[in-house]
This record gives C-alpha cells, sequence and structure tokens, in this order.
C-alpha cells in the first residue's frame, strides 16, 4: 500500500514531464492522488424511449443511421454535423456542433448510440458524444466525469485512472478495520475505489460513495483525537494547585451571578486546570455571552497557585477593553493586571518587562506585541486566545512557548455548528455558553426596503433624542462597477446632511491606520459621537452600552454569520436594542437571510444556516486555515456519518487492543504511531 502513496505519477505510459506538471496542478502526484482523484458528477449512458423524456434533459438514443453524415464549414473553426437515425419508427435528425471528425464513426446502415440534449419541440438531438467513441464505452452505465483543466482533459484523466487501476489495483489494503465495514454495510476499499470510477447500478455507486465518505471522516478523526491524546498525556503539563475559596470568594464578590451554563464551563476548566495534563479547549459563546468573566476565574485560580496569565486579543481595541473589564473584576483581590500593545511607550515597555520576568505581574493583557522575543515571563501556566480564528498558528504557537506547557483556552464569538467544530477543532475540547445574562434584553431585528428608508430616519432620530447612539454600516468603502452598493463616504454625507450639526457623526473604515480607528472608537464609546458610518471592522470589537440602534445598508451582501457578528455590537446595555436590514434583494437567497435574522437572535442557529447556504470553505473565510479537505465527503450533507465516524475512532484509541492488534496496523501506519508523529499520509 505504501507504494501506492509514494509511486509517482509519472510511472504511468503517457506522463510526460508537460502532463505531469498539469497533474500537479490538481494535485495529482501519487498513484494514491489518481486513484483517488474522483468524479464529480456521472453521464447516464442508460438507452430511454423517446416517450419518456423531457425537453432539455441529456439521453442517449440509439437508433440505425439512415444516411451518411454531412459536414458544413462556416466562419472560423466552426462547423455542423449532421445525420438521422431510425429509433423504432421515429426518424431523429442529430446534430453535431464544431467536431467534424466524428463523421468517419458514422456508418450508414450501423447502429449507434449517441449522448446529447433532446429538443422536444423540434424532435431532435443536440449531439455531445458518440457511445463508443472516444470518451465512453459501448457497454458503459455511467461515464464518470472529472474536473479537468485546459492543459490536460477529462478523457486524458479517465484513461489515466483506468490505467492505474489495472496497474495497482491489487496492492490496495483495507484503511478502516473489517469489522467496522460490517456494521456500517460499506464496501471494501478495493470495491469502493472501482466503484467510483466505473460504476454497474446507482445503487453500488451510493454505497461506494458511504465508504469512502466513511473512511475520509474515519482517517481525519483518528488523527484528530490521537492528536487530543497527545495533549493530554500525563507529564505534558502540570496541575494548577488554586485556592478553592478565594475562586469562590471571586464569583461571590460579581455584581451578577453566573448563568448555568457559565457555572458549568467555569467547572470544566477548573477541573481542566487542577489535572496534570495541559488543557487546550475552545470556548465557544454567542456575543455578549459572558466569555470574559469565565476566563477572569481562570486567571484568579492560576494567580492563587502563584501562577502567570497571558490573555490574547486580535486588535489593540479589543485588548484594551479586555484589559479594563479584568481590571474591574479585580479591583478588590489584589491581582495585577497590565496592557502591552504595540502603542506601549518604550519606557513604560522596559518597566513592565522587568516586573513581568520577576512575576510581580499576574495577568498581561495584550495584542500580538506578546509573542515578541523579549516578552518573558517568570512562570506563565495559562495562556487566554480570544478571537482565536484571527490569529495564525505559528503566533498561537509562539506565544505557548512563552511557558512550559501553559493551560491553553481559546475564545470565539463566533457559533460554530457542531459538525464543523468536529473538523476544524476535532484535537480540542469544546464548551459552550449557550445562555445569555439574566436580564439582557433580546435585540428587536426588522427588515425594510430602501424606499422605507425616509421613515427609518424619523426612527433614528427619536432615538438619538433619548441620548442614545447608532451604527451605520455599509459593505463598501468605495464605488464599484460590480456592486450598485452606497458606500460609506457618500452614507457619511447623507448622515451628515439630517443630523449634523445637531448630533456628531464620523466616519470608521479599514483604510485608516489603527491609531485614528482606536481613537474614533474610543471617542464613540466615550459617547463624543452619536452616530458611527462604519464598514465592518466594528464586528469583532468593543462594548458601547449606550449603542441601542445599528442600521445595516445593503444587507443582503452578507453572510449570515456576519450579520449576527454585526447586529451584536448593540444590546450590550439595559436600554432596548434595535437592529434594521436595509436591504432589496434580488435572489431567494438574499430574501432567505433576511427572514431568518428577523426570526431568530440565536447564533448556533444562524450558524447552522449559515452553514448550510454557504458551505464549510466560506465559513470562516477563505484567511481561515485549518479546515480538512475531504475528496468526496460533505460535512453538511453528511453529518451522521462525521458523527458515527468520530464515536468510532474515540473508541478504537480507548481500546488496549488498538496497539497491538494486526486489524488496526494500517490505521496506526497512517497516524504515525510507531514513532509517536502524526503522518498525513492521504493530505
Amino acid at each position: 500500500m505504501e507504494q501506492l502513496f509514494n509511486e509517482p505519477v509519472d510511472r504511468l505510459k503517457g506522463v510526460g514531464e508537460k502532463r505531469k506538471e498539469a497533474l500537479e496542478k490538481l494535485e495529482i502526484k501519487t498513484i494514491w492522488n489518481l486513484l483517488t482523484y474522483f468524479p464529480f458528477r456521472y453521464e447516464d449512458l442508460t438507452v430511454q424511449e423517446i416517450e419518456s423524456i423531457e425537453d432539455r434533459q441529456k439521453v442517449v438514443l440509439q437508433g440505425l443511421v439512415l444516411s451518411p453524415a454531412h459536414v458544413q464549414y462556416f466562419g472560423r473553426r466552426k462547423s455542423r454535423l449532421s445525420f438521422r437515425i431510425k429509433v423504432d419508427y421515429a426518424i431523429i435528425p442529430i446534430t453535431f456542433f464544431n467536431q467534424p471528425y466524428l463523421a468517419r464513426q458514422i456508418e450508414e446502415g450501423a447502429t449507434l448510440k449517441v449522448f446529447g440534449t433532446w429538443d422536444a419541440a423540434r424532435k431532435q438531438l443536440s449531439g455531445i458524444k458518440i457511445i463508443g467513441g472516444s470518451t465512453a464505452n459501448e457497454n458503459e452505465k455511467f461515464e464518470p466525469i472529472y474536473h479537468s483543466t485546459k492543459d490536460i482533459s477529462h478523457t486524458v484523466i479517465k484513461k489515466l485512472v483506468k490505467q492505474s487501476w489495472d496497474l495497482y489495483h491489487q496492492e490496495l489494503q483495507e484503511l478502516i478495520p473489517l469489522d467496522l465495514i460490517k456494521k456500517y454495510h460499506l464496501l471494501p476499499l478495493k470495491e469502493a475505489i472501482f466503484n467510483m470510477h466505473f460504476p454497474e447500478t446507482e445503487a453500488i455507486m451510493d454505497t461506494a460513495r458511504e465508504t469512502i465518505v466513511f473512511t475520509e471522516f474515519f482517517i481525519f478523526q483518528i488523527q484528530a483525537q490521537y492528536r487530543r491524546m497527545l495533549h493530554k498525556n500525563i507529564g505534558k503539563g502540570r496541575a494548577t494547585h488554586y485556592q478553592l475559596e478565594r475562586l469562590q470568594d471571586f464569583f461571590a464578590s460579581l455584581p451578577f451571578e453566573l448563568t448555568g451554563a457559565q457555572k458549568k464551563v467555569v467547572n470544566t476548566i477548573s477541573a481542566d486546570m487542577k489535572r496534570p495534563i495541559q488543557m487546550y479547549r475552545l470556548l465557544q459563546g454567542d456575543v455578549g455571552s459572558g466569555k470574559t468573566v469565565v476566563a477572569a476565574g481562570a486567571i484568579v485560580a492560576a494567580q492563587s497557585a502563584g501562577l502567570q496569565s497571558a490573555f490574547m486579543a486580535p486588535t489593540e481595541i479589543l485588548a484594551e477593553q479586555h484589559y479594563l473589564s479584568l481590571q474591574e473584576f479585580f479591583q478588590s483581590f489584589n491581582i495585577r493586571v497590565e496592557l502591552l500593545t504595540g502603542s506601549t511607550k518604550t519606557k513604560a515597555r522596559r518597566e513592565l518587562l522587568e516586573d513581568l520576568i520577576r512575576g510581580k505581574i499576574d495577568i498581561l493583557v495584550g495584542t500580538h506585541a506578546l509573542i515578541q522575543e523579549d516578552v518573558m515571563f517568570n512562570d506563565l501556566s495559562l495562556i487566554i486566545i480570544d478571537e482565536q480564528h484571527r490569529f495564525g498558528v505559528k503566533q498561537r504557537a509562539a506565544l505557548r512557548k512563552k511557558g512550559n506547557d501553559p493551560d491553553v483556552l481559546f475564545m470565539t464569538a463566533t457559533p460554530i455548528p457542531r459538525t464543523l467544530s468536529m473538523t476544524a477543532y476535532g484535537e480540542m475540547d469544546v464548551s459552550v455558553i449557550n445562555e445569555l445574562p439574566a436580564g439582557r434584553k433580546p435585540i428587536e431585528t426588522h427588515w425594510i426596503r430602501k424606499k422605507s428608508l425616509a421613515s427609518l430616519m424619523k426612527e433614528l432620530a427619536r432615538e438619538l433624542e433619548n441620548e442614545s447612539q447608532a451604527y451605520i454600516i455599509s459593505p463598501l468603502i468605495e464605488e464599484s462597477d460590480l456592486m450598485d452598493l452606497e458606500n460609506a463616504e457618500e452614507l457619511f454625507e447623507e448622515y451628515s446632511k439630517i443630523f449634523a450639526p445637531n448630533y456628531e457623526v464620523a466616519l470608521l473604515h479599514g483604510r485608516m491606520p489603527s491609531e485614528e480607528k482606536d481613537q474614533i472608537m474610543s471617542a464613540f464609546k466615550d459617547h463624543k459621537i452619536d452616530i458611527l458610518i462604519s464598514t465592518t471592522v466594528i464586528e469583532v470589537g468593543v462594548d458601547v452600552p449606550n449603542a441601542t440602534m445599528m442600521i445595516i445598508h445593503d444587507a443582503d451582501r452578507f453572510g449570515l454569520a456576519q450579520l449576527h457578528q454585526l447586529r451584536g455590537r448593540v444590546g450590550r446595555g439595559q436600554k432596548q436594542s434595535k437592529c434594521v436590514l436595509v436591504a432589496d434583494p434580488k435572489g431567494e437567497s438574499g430574501i432567505e437571510r433576511m427572514k431568518i435574522m428577523t426570526e431568530t437572535t440565536d447564533g448556533f442557529k444562524i450558524s447552522e444556516k449559515d452553514l448550510e447556504m454557504r458551505g464549510p470553505g466560506e465559513f470562516f473565510g477563505k484567511r481561515q486555515s485549518g479546515l480538512p479537505e475531504f475528496k468526496v465527503a460533505d460535512i453538511v450533507e453528511d453529518a451522521l456519518v462525521l458523527e458515527a465516524a468520530r464515536y468510532e475512532a474515540e473508541k478504537i484509541l480507548r481500546d488496549q487492543k488498538f496497539l497491538r492488534d494486526d486489524n488496526y496496523l494500517m490505521v496506526r501506519s497512517l497516524v504515525g504511531i510507531e514513532d509517536g508523529k502524526i503522518s498525513d499520509i492521504l493530505d
């Protein structure tokens, strides 16, 4: 089997340097890559009766050729080939465009199978190919269609797959245990791969796909769960012997009671910290669910054991917000909190770093400035990373190296569907806060058409008269020929005409320097600005409890998750808040998004819908790395299979026989159990 993983594709006949390069662009470098380069669809080559065919349907007709092929040329490289066939008692005209070479395959008096598109009104077929010709074999029931490029055609890929199968299929071995193949009624791997490329029936095609889907998920879950086990090895990490009484005093000192969900998460994190293993936990919580106070509890626990914590946030303004929140939480607890960002002055920075290495600072909050080489802790035992997907893998790893296998708590305000967290965060433990604090009023969400803007301005005026503030969101800051969107500068001018000088109107956009953005945001927080016109730079940001209204222009241009994140910027105080979506969606998808937003404020329900509508590849945005690329499996459509694969992977890794039984030999090899390293052999 290893030969397949390593055997270069240019061992095949007909693969020279150019073709090898073309295949590499499709990520086909080895025989294994080629054998698992599965079709994305199939053409049904079953011969059909004329009476059962619908207009514009792709079909195969078989009949007697009544006339020789006639080729007519017109224009440069343009041609029309036409002939007639007799199907039962009907005479059917056949036309092929720009394929004059097919004439030699058409013999008067011969029986021919033609695949094409049916024109019901004219009772004729617009030909696509001749069955038994260059691409489809006479006896083929379904023709596999592969993704191809201008450098290598679908036909060539199909021939190379067939050659690979003929030469190497005997090398194929099972990747998953035989008992799971029986339990889930799957095919042996050899049969599954064959029937993915050369199926004879739809039923066998479906079973082959199920087998490949389960195999992909199972191998991924074994790898993810094995990584998780490595993180939990005894001896990696250390027990934090915190003072329970001090932790209880801290939560008792708060002016509010924790929700049930918060209490559950606090207990889980405390138990993690007490164990002599490294915590590696993701804390998911909707906007405003109270993740920061849970993190504060973990900091108190670490400090009570004489240990230090680090809290990293993606932006200076968010870091400052966490710094101020923690200072407020710890004001009567003698816990020293300091802030380190790129804006920290040189002298203050030098003094801060000296105190840090001497152990005089309990918790250092900051941006990526925390990972600079000269930032050294005395005894770092807890790391909290907010909006962790905004940091690269190397940045997160650099912070972990500041301590000796410290506990790590990742936090995100992006509610992530269970199926996605099982893949994107398969190696982490996941905790969820799915309950909002008591007294928090749900945000009212309304959708209006642009023609209703005048009445919306009156409503905004009433909010401002009530001394509230408002966010106005625009998706662009420049004119675009592609999209008819109102840009931020235009909105700024329009709102200024209506509300200035009685109210202060300001503009915030992504092209501003960080310092200027922070100044504007701080002024808005201090109520020196009444209306903030902004692009999506405020999506994850500061709490402004007095901001009670958000107006999102061209809301149909945003994804559901992004709309939900934006909406979460209001509703942070005691006043009733509202979010107004201004949109004239042209398609069904846009209308559906608007309706979903007005029907629920539950981030987890919204994220499930968003995943269904956009797919996993777009959920985090293009910059997010770490999502596995499955060749066949789809984490939305195949969610139940993913659950089953996760269950079986966990069960197998807990089994004492796993390290010895030959039934698991291939699985052990795939995850690199022999040398303790992960082998991404299927990537």
